[in-house]
């Protein structure tokens, strides 16, 4: 059956002449739902039919919903947020009534009048509008890529309104069908199949064509409409267009003992990508084919498209059609071990969601976590079976180290938040969901072993599939597969509450007595907290055992033999405590770490000497020890540390000199020992863990210790790469290479890596330039990189510029002043659940008690007055005043540790 083209030629061509229009006016409703929408409609399917010429300012649309009205109403609120609409009516039977349509929050929330009441049951609600593409990786968005214009969509969270008519919510899961219409030669890329590519003439002698020509614009002689095959059911925060003269490569995933027949696989690219599309469409059917199998499901979709954006700061896990910032899939054939790790963990993440948070849903945003959790320690988990040799699996758990410092914070949240309003759904998307939930799926994953754990996961999935579940059935299926309900107590226990524990370990004779508290940073008073804690040890040379701590305290046997590993594969999400002299032997036996049993020491180690438990002596001593760890993450993580209390000010410019002489004699051996030529493929026959491993010394030897020869020999081949030589600098040292040319140049190089920045497609050409151009401390770069204004900097350009400023010694304080200058403009220019969560920790790297005053002083009521990203800025201030306080208390004794080193 052939479907009706439900916009007209007339219509089509009115769009491509359409301006800017005036915003949209928002008139206030006091009974307006300010989250939950009222249950009195459900959408049973959704038919959304668009014009959409990225070269046009703006997109038209026609939104035409299915629903199922509960009981009979005058009233209904839904959602659309900015968009100019035409007209709306509502179709009963044989009856069409019309509604007034009026945007009553600036979140986007509806109300629609009906000329006269609904009726209880099937009706269809019809939208004629139009809206204007966003420039910000939220929406309906284009950006214009070399000489072209392309659009993308990013609806997650709640940024589908923003592109049509909708009931915005996770819990309605609909089929969609999907026709756009747009010029001659565009591809179109939607979350189902392609069915049809229908062309559609132009009348030269119609009135729109004789507007256009009135205008001074072109008439297009044809176009062309895109049909889709309906989806299946799907939220509105999962529903991807993406419009263009993209590149287009096709292929299949191999049939396996999951799925009888090939997928359908794609890589979708703007065409300076067009070389680089071959990395992710020959490593993409491994990840699929190792999620089917963990799942014990066939991929639950039809098709899988993998398509890249250039200012999508991380993915996006559309169903069917997954979404990537250039740099992570689209890699070049000698791309670094950073390059293939991020490939890999991020594409096995989104993958994971295709079965866990598409397949089956979360009910409402305050269960988002477990999508992002189990997908984050998905991501790391598969990606690690992927290529075993990029060692990707020991991320995951140093990713959940760095959560504990944001949630030792007094401000904070449970992984597991009740969200009552808009303006708190993106405080959701944070490094609590991410790391620290993800940290703790590995630690009830590992305490009931992989198989229990995983046949939990299957019985979720089959229970729920295509619709949507909450936290507690997640809950249920893992008790109920495992048979165990401790493993409730457990989890619960750290989803359902903020911090992280602590347990001090005090020995006894042959016993230690386990104490468990809540860890709190020096000068700190978080408010007390119970868990039940899946506690596991072993001897340095001997087995794990665990043990369930769900008391404040517990006895048992001590390990025979000298030092002795408190979290046994560093998979528990707590810390611990030990008296001195324990601590002195485990460090000693650094080395022979497990590479996140070493993550977790150092971790314990330095959130001790903040807690004030911990002499600042021992930090120095850890890092010397384990710098002879083998595994690249390990041995360089005490060097890593100890430079972020110089980029934070906790070193003072006395003990500078002591401070480089410790990084360089801890690290310049590793680096003179392994060699260094900074060419394209100098070091390409080494291990990926090897070449990790010199890309971090070679950055710690040449910012940190200020080696000159290794300064110098960057800068050489910067120099020469800048010059058109591409095989100068291989892409691992690409960011420290343009670092050194920006630190030896000054202003011109400033200049010139901005002008290489904004000329190229590369992403990390474009980013590493913009970054070492920020992170000179020069005030006369500093000044010049915040007066830019060439419309080729992207919005995301500039929040990258100005966190490098604001991270490096030397412009910290100057570039953080800016920041509060001129929060309002950055923070109206960029809306989105990425630009929400990033900016306010552009001035994490501040430091003292002042400075948060001051912060706390000119942003808090306006924050607080926008209703989103407040937890966020109250995070930053809290730890910006830990900072000072540490500053203020332990300034001397780290001084003298250094000294002394």
């Amino acid at each position: 059956m052939r479907a009706r083209l439900l916009l007209s030629t007339a219509a089509w061509l009115l769009a491509l002449s359409s301006t800017a229009q005036a915003e949209t006016p928002i008139t206030p409703d006091p009974a307006a739902p300010k989250g939950k929408l009222p249950d009195t409609a459900q959408p049973t399917a959704y038919r959304l039919s668009f014009i959409i010429d990225p070269d046009q300012p703006r997109f038209s649309g026609e939104d035409e919903i299915d629903i199922t009205v509960k009981a009979p109403t005058s009233v209904l609120y839904l959602h659309g947020r900015d968009l100019t609409v035409a007209g709306v009516l509502a179709k009963v039977g044989g009856k069409v009534i019309a509604a007034r349509y009026t945007q009553v929050d600036k979140t986007g929330v509806v109300r629609l009048d009906f000329a006269s009441p609904l009726p209880a049951g099937a009706a269809t609600l019809s939208f004629f509008y139009d809206g204007a593409f966003g420039d910000g990786a939220s929406g309906l968005y284009r950006v214009k890529v070399a000489d072209k214009w392309y659009s993308w969509t990013q609806f997650e969270s709640i940024d589908a309104r923003a592109a049509f008519p909708s009931f915005d919510e996770p819990g309605f899961k609909t089929p969609f069908t999907l026709r756009v219409i747009t010029k001659v030669g565009d591809r179109v890329t939607g979350n189902a199949p392609e069915t049809e590519v229908r062309p559609l003439k132009v009348d030269p002698q119609s009135g729109a064509a004789k507007f256009l020509r009135a205008a001074g614009k072109p008439v297009p002689a044809a176009m062309e409409e895109h049909v889709f095959a309906p989806t299946r059911p799907l939220p509105t925060y999962l529903v991807a267009v993406h419009t263009g003269p993209f590149v287009r490569v096709d292929g299949t995933v191999a049939p396996d003992p999951e799925r009888s027949a090939p997928l359908p696989l794609g890589a979708v690219a703007t065409q300076p990508q067009k070389d680089k599309m071959g990395y992710v469409m020959a490593e993409t059917p491994r990840i699929v084919q190792l999620l089917e199998k963990y799942f014990g499901e066939p991929f639950p979709f039809p098709k899988l498209d993998q398509i890249g954006s250039p200012i999508m700061p991380g993915a996006m896990e559309n169903a069917g059609a997954d979404t990537y910032g250039d740099g992570i899939i689209y890699l070049p054939p000698n791309a670094s071990t950073g390059s293939k790790q991020e490939f890999g963990m991020v594409v096995a993440h989104e993958l994971a969601h295709q079965w866990f948070g598409d397949l089956v849903t979360p009910a409402w945003w305050d269960d988002i976590w477990l999508n992002e959790s189990f997908a984050n320690w998905m991501g790391y988990r598969i990606g690690n079976e992927w290529r075993p040799e990029l060692n990707i699996g020991v991320g995951g758990l140093a990713e959940g180290f760095s959560a504990m410092n944001t949630d030792a914070l007094e401000v904070g949240r449970p992984i597991h938040q009740a969200i009552a309003t808009n303006g708190e759904i993106d405080s959701a998307f944070d490094s609590i969901t991410y790391g620290k939930g993800g940290h703790v799926i590995a630690m009830i994953a590992a305490y009931l072993g992989d198989d229990k754990f995983r046949d939990g996961v299957r019985l979720h999935l089959k229970r729920h599939a295509y619709g949507n579940a909450t936290s507690e059935q997640f809950f249920q299926s893992l008790a109920d597969s495992a048979q165990d309900p401790r493993v409730l107590a457990a989890l619960k226990s750290f989803v359902d509450q903020p911090g992280v524990p602590v347990v001090d370990l005090a020995r006894n004779g042959s016993q230690f007595t386990a104490t468990q508290s809540r860890y709190a940073f020096l000068g700190s008073t978080p408010r007390a907290e119970d868990w039940t804690i899946p506690f596991c040890y072993r001897p340095i040379d001997g087995a794990r055992a665990c043990t369930l701590i769900d008391r404040p305290s517990v006895t048992f046997a001590a390990p025979a033999g000298g030092a002795f590993v408190p979290n046994a594969g560093g998979t528990g999400y707590y810390r611990f405590n030990l008296p001195q002299a324990d601590w002195q032997a485990l460090i000693a036996q650094s080395p022979a770490l497990k590479p996140a049993e070493a993550l977790a020491v150092q971790d314990s180690l330095w959130a001790g000497f903040r807690a004030g438990k911990v002499p600042a002596a021992l930090l120095v001593t850890a890092a010397k020890a384990m710098a002879a760890n083998p595994d690249s993450n390990a041995a360089i993580n005490g060097g890593a540390r100890l430079s972020g209390l110089r980029s934070r000010g906790l070193i003072a410019d006395a003990q500078s000199p002591a401070y480089r002489r410790l990084i360089g004699s801890l690290y310049a051996p590793m680096l003179a020992k392994m060699g260094f030529d900074p060419a394209a493929g100098a070091h390409a026959a080494d291990t990926p863990d090897r070449q990790k491993l010199r890309q971090s010394l070679v950055s710690l030897v040449a910012e940190e210790a200020e080696d000159k020869a290794v300064d110098d020999r960057l800068t050489a081949a910067a120099t020469r790469y800048l010059g058109g030589e591409q095989q100068a600098l291989d892409p691992a040292f690409l960011g420290a290479g343009f670092a050194a040319y920006a630190r030896q140049g000054g202003l011109p190089a400033a200049r010139k890596l901005v002008a290489v920045a904004l000329a190229s497609e590369d992403s990390d050409v474009r980013a590493s330039a913009l970054v070492a151009a920020g992170s000179t401390g020069r005030r006369d770069v500093q000044d010049y990189l915040l007066a830019l204004s060439d419309p080729r900097l992207r919005g995301y350009d500039r929040l990258v510029v100005i966190q490098s400023l604001t991270g490096t010694p030397g412009t910290v304080e100057s570039a953080g002043d800016w920041l509060l200058a001129h929060y309002d403009a950055l923070r109206a220019g960029g809306n989105g659940v990425f630009i929400t969560s990033r900016l306010p920790g552009a001035l994490s790297s501040q430091c003292g008690v002042d400075r948060a005053a001051k912060i706390e002083t000119v942003l808090g009521s306006k924050v607080r007055a926008a209703g989103s990203g407040v937890l966020a800025f109250e995070r930053v201030v809290e730890s910006i005043r830990h900072c000072g306080a540490l500053r203020d208390a332990k300034a001397g004794e780290i001084a003298a540790a250094i000294d002394a080193s």
